[in-house]
């Protein structure tokens, strides 16, 4: 029976590679269909009206009209929509909104998510990443057992009750088409779970017996679920397959695998394991590794979405410039821009991209746009510390849990000397370097063959000195975490920043915690 299933699965879902195979053909005609058809349903809307779309056709006239938007700036539209108003940023009403932290600040953001983008897009991608999986795996036996999902919870709307919110994933959870639900694990009762550390035992009790073929998640609260599984089990020889002797494939987004692959490939140290990662969002879903042999995604050109990109040296400008798909560059730095079918229109999303190919249109997330060290102009982005990160763990044998680094900034230390500037890196370990001065000297010698703003600003260490390294005892994140209620889900610990309040706040709850201070609660801790 589990082969029939998956037979039946595994044809539906390809047939839509043709479909995949044409936008890849004719890019530029599909965005712009995407474009015409965004504008004219939302013509009727409180929006649309105030923007003109019943005369928009063309590109250049939507830019003009349609101003570039933070949350910030497109809050009182989302905000009349939350409360319930029909036909606010979308025809009809919007009844459910992704919750985001969103990792600039503390803020809680109320994403709309129509039902034309939870079935055009977030549906859709969910099929489609399957179908470009077994399009290139013909063999796999996906389908022949279950999908393991790590979501997040629900709530209602106190001011209008009709009005449901939570994690993207929460939310897709909970409006799964029957079929997809039935081939899903855990229960929905516990993937709803609003106490992680709950969630934890319940989805780990639950999955420990079920044949896994398939684990999604972001990587930090999938390797705890593993640990709790692999402990209960008692399995000391940490391959999970000794659980799941199916599981082919784990499916991350959310942040780079690069500081994780090693830890997976320890927990499951078989070659036949399979990787792939997609580009998700509270605002939509944007782009799915196409080619497993390859690190870049293929760009999704038919969600009902079009794409705009800001180059970054323009982010700041008053009206800053965007260039739709003919006008990119491949390997340079944009900020990505979107008009959604869930009622965003030119909305910075805050991520950064750069194209690593054209025709197909295929990108690599760099980073945040907020969320990057250039304190000094050196311009430190996401992508350069994961790498950095990364060759430093490759040539010590270290293997990293979670890192966050913020500047030190110039200060007067008297009699005129100044203390030079530099950065601060807080990291946690799985396994140790050999050496911390080793892994720190290779970090910033990789961070200058990556960077030339940053090796300029390091020559002779006179703006900016050496990176200083913080070894931080097990489980420090994860009680920093939970201590701002921001564990599972799409929460994400915050890489860069040019504030040093994370990294103040991290560095004084652990010295709290030497000193023996009363910590609020006792996290689970995976064991080592």
């Amino acid at each position: 029976m589990k082969r029939v299933v998956h037979k039946i699965a595994s044809w539906f879902l390809k047939r839509r590679i043709d479909q995949i195979e044409q936008f890849m053909r004719y890019p530029h005609e599909t965005q712009f269909l995407h474009f015409k058809n965004l504008v004219q349903k939302a013509s009727s809307t409180s929006f649309g009206k105030a923007h003109g779309f019943g005369d928009i056709s063309q590109v250049d006239t939507f830019r003009e009209r349609v101003p570039i938007s933070t949350y910030e700036d497109f809050y009182p539209y989302i905000d009349r929509a939350f409360n319930g108003e029909g036909n606010v940023i979308w025809p009809g009403k919007v009844s459910w909104f992704a919750k985001s932290s969103g990792t600039t600040n503390d803020k809680s953001k109320f994403i709309p998510v129509s039902e034309d983008s939870l079935s055009e897009c977030h549906f859709q991608a969910g099929q489609d990443m399957l179908g470009l999986y077994f399009d290139a795996n013909p063999q796999s036996m996906l389908f022949a057992g279950k999908s393991l999902s790590i979501g997040g919870s629900l709530g209602v709307n106190p001011k209008n009750e009709s009005i449901r919110f939570g994690d993207v994933s929460a939310v897709i959870v909970e409006n799964l088409p029957m079929f997809f639900e039935l081939m899903r694990t855990p229960s929905k009762e516990v993937a709803m779970m609003p106490d992680w550390d709950k969630k934890l035992e319940a989805m780990a009790s639950e999955v420990v017996d079920v044949d896994v073929t398939c684990m999604a998640g972001v990587p930090t609260w999938t390797l705890l679920l593993v640990h709790r599984l692999l402990e209960m089990r008692g399995i000391h020889s940490g391959d999970l397959r000794e659980i799941w002797p199916n599981l082919e494939l784990y499916v991350h987004g959310g942040v780079s695998f690069d500081p994780y692959r090693a830890h997976f490939d320890q927990l499951i140290p078989h070659p036949d394991m399979n990787y792939l990662e997609v580009y998700n969002a509270s605002e939509g879903f944007f782009a799915i590794q196409n080619d497993l042999t390859r690190e870049d995604l293929l760009l999704m050109l038919d969600y009902g979405i079009f794409y705009e990109f800001i180059p970054m040296e323009h982010l700041e400008d008053e009206h800053p410039p965007t260039h739709i798909l003919e006008e990119v560059e491949v390997g340079k730095n944009y900020a990505m821009v979107i008009s959604t079918n869930g009622g965003l229109w030119r909305y910075l999303i805050g991520d950064t991209v750069a194209f690593t190919s054209k025709y197909p249109f295929k990108i690599k997330v760099t980073g945040r746009t907020k969320h990057f060290i250039n304190a000094f102009g050196e311009e430190l982005m996401v992508n350069n510390a994961e790498r950095a990160i990364k060759k430093a763990c490759e040539e010590t044998g270290a293997i990293v849990d979670n890192y966050t680094a913020a500047p030190i900034y110039f200060n007067d230390v008297g009699h005129g000397h100044m203390n030079k500037g530099g950065h601060e890196w807080l990291i946690e370990f799985e396994t140790p370097p050999t050496t911390i001065s080793y892994f720190q000297e290779v970090l910033d010698r990789t961070l200058m063959h990556l960077n030339s703003d940053y090796a300029a600003k390091r020559v002779g260490d006179l703006a900016l000195g050496p990176p200083v390294l913080h070894a931080l005892p097990s489980g420090t994140f994860y009680n920093w975490m939970k201590r701002r209620g921001k564990l599972g889900g799409q929460h994400k610990v915050p890489r860069l920043s040019n504030s040093r309040a994370f990294v103040e706040e991290i560095l004084e709850m652990v010295q709290g915690d030497k000193r023996g201070n009363p910590k609020p609660s006792t996290p689970y801790n995976p064991p080592k």
